[in-house]
């Protein structure tokens, strides 16, 4: 039995995997990273610390036993010939002196490392055949990615046919980073700042956005680059990586002039303290170097981690600091009247561009600063997020004259409402839901977003547009919208009217569960509203629940069901559900929903593992659901079976017959389900 010290492990373990997933999600998917690489790199080697001490909480699907995942369902995927892997990243060089030693240790014979520059943009594999360029696929999860053949196709640095007719292979493929340039980027956001369109938030990010665009006239209207970093194929041309590459280069593709083999340790330092400050220099972005080993023999010889290969490591800059002058603190508010502080800074130049703002995170964040207007304070900024604070020069204060110190406000910049601060929370929120224009607008964005109503050919320019001319006040007022109302407005033709107003009707047929979940009440996220959907089945019974009756709800607890009680007992909120039931939106299980619901799983805690032949994995999660079983992630000793499919991973099944948890077919399954 696990002692408490191990159950608090095992909670951890369980915990970071849910963050990390999370942040992979952000990163590669939403292209809007929310921590420092520093920061995730911090917590994925806690995990590995901690799955290193707990063998027997070991799962294949952990973060750290594979890599990030950019797939998206509007590309067609394909399986990569060869896995495509993450590197393990460092940020001391220390920790470089220790992959040497290691290398040296593990090959005990002379060896070369090949320095480069680390690109940071999007990774990419070009399949080649008799020379011309068959396939271009995104990493993906690492074993298949999307394909964006005809988006690469734009790149004028990826040639269609290789150079000089002959010498090159006849099936390879070629790896590398698909970027935007710092000048692309710059004029990118000057276009969208005239449309008053989101700004991009660095080049990565712009790079990453525009390879999946479904329009390639698009793509390359936006510049994209590329520089090409690792060969691979049967009978290369050469035996070491630094030939490869440079027999590559001379077929015609893109390969960095800055790549320098390193016969010593000290050579590779030098290669990385050069270049620590001349990346300043270069035209795109770069956030750090690769070292790897030259011979491709002795790459083969060391060989490969869960998902990374120990010949090679990624040395990362530190994110860049500057000091700059604290100018002004405005406030602004979120959908769900969260207030946020923003510090409005002197300009400043940090990773490549120009930084006038950072967030305050919220008022404990600047009482443990205890800013002053008039501060020079330290900018933080790795490349991927948000700029922050991360300190005060005190001794500059000492000179300054007359520093007031920055308070929180305590009324809402836009509606001038009393601000509230709730049990056990940090942030301070304006509790004018019903008339606070940020809290109407953000409230109508959420509701049109594609996993709520997803309505096509609406975003927040739309909906802010809607908004000032008097078109709407809330979520309901989209349905009573007319095609003249919407083509009058700047931008809007006919036929994006049209769009719109087909979008709005379709959206009457989206189930019940989405639209709970559209309807934006506070704690309850999409996997609440399937839960709340399926043990209430309408909007009626939903609304005149008790609070017992809520939290006797899996996974509802207190602060769930107080908000739910606390939404249904607004009169405002009740006149919108009025309106959402006169508009035709569903505010029930449908027919097919209530058939297939059951209680057959109920309390039961099931973990799906393997592939499967009848039904897709999210099919089964569905079915689970449907017949009152929970999906978990990883096995435990709560966990009730196991749906294994075939090629369960071994880690798994062996935990299983340890804790003696039964595995399920799915044959038996299903037939479970027909009981």
């Amino acid at each position: 039995m696990m002692d408490l010290f191990g159950q608090e492990e095992e909670s951890r373990i369980l915990e970071l995997r849910k963050l990390l997933d999370e942040y992979n999600h952000m990163y590669y998917v939403q292209n809007r990273p929310v921590v420092s690489d520093f920061e995730f790199d911090r917590l994925m080697r806690e995990l590995q610390d901690l799955e290193a001490r707990h063998p027997e909480l070991a799962d294949p699907n952990s973060p750290t036993q594979h890599v990030g995942s950019d797939l998206e369902k509007g590309f067609r995927q394909a399986v990569h010939q060869y896995p495509m892997l993450s590197l393990d990243n460092t940020y001391s060089q220390e920790e470089v002196q220790d992959f040497f030693h290691r290398v040296e240790g593990l090959l005990n014979e002379p060896f070369e490392i090949c320095c480069e520059l680390k690109f940071d943009g999007l990774s990419i594999s070009l399949v080649y055949h008799e020379g011309k360029l068959v396939q271009a696929v995104t990493r993906g999860d690492g074993v298949k990615g999307d394909v964006v053949t005809e988006n690469v196709r734009t790149i004028a640095s990826i040639p269609h046919t290789l150079k000089g007719g002959s010498g090159y292979l006849d099936d390879f493929e070629i790896r590398g980073e698909v970027l935007m340039p710092w000048a692309s980027f710059d004029e990118l956001n000057r276009q969208r700042e005239l449309s008053e369109e989101p700004l991009f938030a660095n080049p990565r990010n712009a790079a990453s956005g525009t390879l999946k665009q479904q329009n390639p006239r698009i793509v390359a209207e936006r510049k994209l680059d590329s520089y090409l970093y690792y060969l691979l194929g049967e009978d290369l041309p050469g035996n070491s990586h630094y030939e490869n590459m440079q027999a590559a280069k001379s077929w015609g593709f893109q390969i960095s002039e800055h790549m320098k083999v390193c016969r010593s340790l000290q050579e590779v330092m030098d290669y990385i303290n050069y270049w620590d400050e001349e990346r300043r220099n270069l035209p795109v972005a770069t956030d750090g170097i690769v070292l790897k080993v030259n011979s491709i023999r002795q790459q083969k010889n060391l060989g490969y981690k869960a998902k990374s290969p120990r010949w090679a490591i990624a040395y990362k800059f530190q994110a860049e600091k500057a000091l700059t002058k604290l100018e002004s603190v405005s406030f602004q508010v979120g959908r769900t009247g969260a207030v946020t502080p923003v510090a409005n800074l002197a300009p400043v130049q940090l990773s490549g561009t120009v930084v006038k703002r950072a967030t305050l995170n919220n008022a404990n964040f600047i009482e443990s600063l205890d800013l002053h207007i008039g501060d020079m304070v330290s900018v933080e900024k790795g490349g991927e997020i948000i700029p922050k604070i991360t300190a005060v020069d005190l001794d500059a204060r000492k000179g300054a004259q007359n520093l007031q110190p920055v308070r929180f406000i305590d009324r809402c910049p836009e509606c001038g409402t009393p601000l509230v601060r709730y049990e056990g929370e940090a942030a301070f929120y304006c509790p004018n839901s019903a008339t606070c224009p940020p809290q109407i607008k953000g409230r109508i964005e959420h509701f049109i977003s594609r996993k709520a109503m997803n309505i096509d050919g609406l975003g927040p320019e739309t909906v802010d547009a809607f908004y000032q001319q008097g078109m709407i006040n809330e979520i309901t007022d989209l349905y009573s919208l007319s095609e003249l109302e919407i083509s009058s407005l700047d931008r809007m033709g006919t036929k994006s009217a049209q769009n719109i107003l087909k979008s709005l009707d379709e959206s009457r047929k989206v189930p019940f569960e989405r639209v709970l979940f559209a309807l934006g009440i506070r704690f309850v996220g999409e996997t609440v509203a399937k839960i709340l959907a399926r043990a209430f089945k309408s909007l009626d019974a939903l609304e005149n629940a008790t609070y017992d009756e809520l939290i006797a709800v899996d996974e509802v607890g207190d602060k769930i069901a107080r908000s739910i009680l606390e939404y249904f007992q607004s009169p405002a909120n009740r006149i919108i559900l009025e309106r959402v039931r006169q508009v035709g939106l569903q505010t029930r299980l449908s027919e097919v929903q209530m058939a297939s619901l059951s209680d057959r799983l109920q309390g039961k805690s099931i973990v799906i593992s393997g592939v499967f032949m009848h039904h897709s994995r999210d099919e089964y999660k569905s079915m689970i659901e449907s017949n009152g079983g929970k999906n978990v992630g990883s096995i435990s000793a709560k966990t009730s079976f196991i749906l294994a499919g075939d090629n369960m991973g071994p880690s798994k099944k062996e935990k299983a017959n340890k804790l003696g948890i039964p595995l399920v077919s799915e044959e038996e399954f299903l037939k479970m389900l027909e009981n």
